[in-house]
């Protein structure tokens, strides 16, 4: 494998790292080449759980869990088995990440239309799956070859806006969190505010706990001094 192949398979095995991330690789065309490119990388058994070389459609079907009326309608060359590859064999394996490849390397398919250099290749996470196409030329060796430097690409590059995109979801919650934060301390500030307005416009309240509870003490001096009084009175008696 060339040099610049290598260093692309580096590149994703970086990122795959970084996070602790597994991958899983489902191949047709090329023939195991990807995953055979990826386990040349020293400590692979670390990120890489297993792969699929599946030509035939029941391989497919049986293996991969792709949809026969699928495969029956369109063929094995398109953007939906290429995602129901790489779905299969990451639900199958338990990996984050899979990457599949279905193509055309060469030479020309009997009753097809579809052009030798033609791929598909599909990126699967649990979160989201996306399949990306190209047209290559070169003999049934050079396809395979470049097909496997697509596939690398493409998973770095939808890795790479995958990323980016969780970071501007979790960008966006957090600022929605501080500005709720600041909503709410205005709200509690604001009746606060209120509680200090009402009380300071009724100071009769303080007064009018205070004076009936002398007017009742009064009352009841009087009350005892009268009972007093009759009391004397008919002693006198």
């Amino acid at each position: 494998m060339d040099e610049q192949i290598q260093s692309i398979a580096a590149r994703l095995v970086r990122r795959l790292k970084e996070v602790g991330a597994t991958i899983t690789i489902a191949e047709s065309c090329t023939g195991g080449l990807l995953a055979s490119t990826l386990t040349d990388i020293a400590g692979a058994s670390e990120w890489f759980n297993q792969s699929w070389v599946c030509y035939s459609y029941d391989s497919k079907i049986n293996e991969l869990d792709v949809e026969r009326e699928l495969l029956e309608s369109k063929g094995a060359v398109n953007a939906s088995v290429a995602i129901q590859m790489a779905d299969g064999a990451r639900k199958r394996s338990g990996a984050d990440l899979a990457i599949s490849i279905t193509g055309i390397a060469g030479p020309a398919a009997v009753n097809s239309k579809k052009p030798v250099g033609l791929v598909y290749v599909g990126i699967a996470s649990a979160h989201w799956a996306n399949a990306e196409s190209v047209q290559v030329g070169g003999n049934r060796h050079e396809n395979k070859v470049s097909f496997v430097h697509f596939a690398l690409e493409t998973a770095i590059n939808c890795w790479d806006m995958a990323k980016v995109r969780i970071e501007g979801e979790i960008a966006q919650k957090e600022q929605a969190a501080a500005e709720a934060a600041v909503e709410h301390a205005k709200s509690e500030a604001e009746k606060a505010r209120r509680a200090a307005e009402a009380a300071a416009g009724a100071p009769w309240q303080d007064e009018s706990w205070q004076n009936p509870g002398k007017a009742v003490a009064d009352d009841n001096a009087v009350e005892w001094e009268e009972s007093q009084g009759l009391f004397d009175y008919s002693e006198s008696e």
